[in-house]
C-alpha cells in the first residue's frame, strides 16, 4: 500500500508508484499520465467520473455576479466559470470519520 505524506506532489507519487509496484520510473509515470490525463478528458467534456467507495468528480457552473475586490473595496463583475468539484464517498467519508485507513 502506497503511504502519502502530508503532500506528496507527482514526482513523489510517481516514485513511490514505482517502488511499491517495483516498476520503472518511466511506466509509473506513465501509468499516473494515464490516470490523470483520462479524468481530466472525461470532465473537460462534462462528464461525470466515479469511483465507488472513494468519490465522485463533476463539473459545477457558477453564474457571474458583482464582487469586490478586498483591497479597494471597488464592485468588479467576475465572469461565469465552471470549476471542478469533488464528492466524497461513502466508504472514505466513514473512514475518516473512524480514524482509521481503509484497507
Amino acid at each position: 500500500m502506497i503511504n502519502f505524506n502530508e503532500t506528496m506532489n507527482k514526482s513523489e507519487l510517481k516514485e513511490t508508484l514505482a517502488k511499491e509496484l517495483n516498476i520503472s520510473l518511466q511506466a509509473a509515470s506513465s501509468i499516473i499520465k494515464t490516470i490523470l490525463d483520462s479524468m481530466t478528458d472525461a470532465l473537460v467534456n462534462s462528464d461525470n467520473i466515479e469511483i465507488r467507495g472513494f468519490g465522485s468528480f463533476s463539473i459545477r457552473h457558477y453564474d457571474s455576479y458583482t464582487g469586490r475586490n478586498p483591497k479597494t473595496g471597488e464592485k468588479t463583475v467576475v465572469k461565469a466559470k465552471k470549476l471542478p468539484f469533488f464528492k466524497v464517498g461513502k466508504d472514505l467519508k466513514e473512514a475518516i470519520d473512524a480514524g482509521q485507513n481503509n484497507k
